[in-house]
């Protein structure tokens, strides 16, 4: 295949996935910097650049860790500054439920089995054991606009990582209590959290890391219009 900018992308975005299961070591920081400065190339509404992000490492991300887990563990209602999907129906609901039993499945919990199943949405408040977590803000005077300057940013991050050999999964889950995020990384009241995006080397023995996503075919998502 020829070495052109658009074959390098396509390996990219081909290549990167959902990490579940990350190795302890570190990341050196002047990857990380780097990483950061490629994400910051994202488009954004009048060029407002909302995103401001809040990266962890060492001590940083177990003390974060440690108070996702200890918020979900005992099961503390989510309170998210912006508000969870209403419902995932038809296709979506499919997606999702495609989605959730195949990583089940690949880490061995198999269908009615709560007690797996509870131990495995544990795992995305333990950061999948990565050794960083990047939590992602907006302000709130932008609204959901900011946020979705926020996504882009998000794709690029992740993107400019894979590019980098750096594995991450962006997670919802840890916007779950916002107040918390905010109290623990020491944040602004009016800063929003979007998401967090954990972020590491992957572990690729953990069977986690052995499946993938489908996506949809072109003509379920393009309509043309001549």
């Amino acid at each position: 295949m020829p070495d052109t900018p658009m074959n390098a992308l396509h390996a990219l975005l081909t290549a990167r996935h959902s990490c579940r299961g990350f190795r302890l070591d570190p990341v050196p920081r002047e990857t990380i910097r780097c990483i950061s400065a490629l994400a910051q190339h994202t488009a954004s509404w009048c060029n407002a650049q909302p995103w401001q992000v809040t990266i962890t490492s060492g001590a940083a991300t177990e003390r974060f860790r440690q108070a996702m887990v200890e918020a979900a563990a005992a099961q503390r209602p989510a309170t998210p500054d912006f508000d969870w999907p209403r419902e995932y129906f038809e296709v979506y609901g499919e997606r999702r439920r495609e989605c959730g039993f195949t990583l089940y499945e690949s880490v061995g919990v198999a269908r009615g089995d709560r007690v797996g199943s509870a131990r495995q949405t544990l795992e995305n408040f333990r950061l999948f054991g990565a050794p960083h977590v990047a939590i992602v803000t907006t302000d709130e005077a932008l609204g959901v606009y900011g946020a979705v300057d926020c996504g882009a940013y998000v794709s690029n991050f992740m993107i400019a990582a894979q590019s980098l050999g750096v594995a991450t999964v962006a997670q919802a889950a840890l916007a779950s209590w916002p107040d918390l995020v905010r109290e623990t990384l020491d944040l602004p009241a009016r800063r929003r959290i979007v998401c967090g995006i954990s972020f590491g080397y992957e572990d690729v023995a953990h069977p986690a890391n052995g499946f993938r996503t489908r996506r949809a075919a072109l003509e379920e998502v393009v309509q043309w219009r001549d």
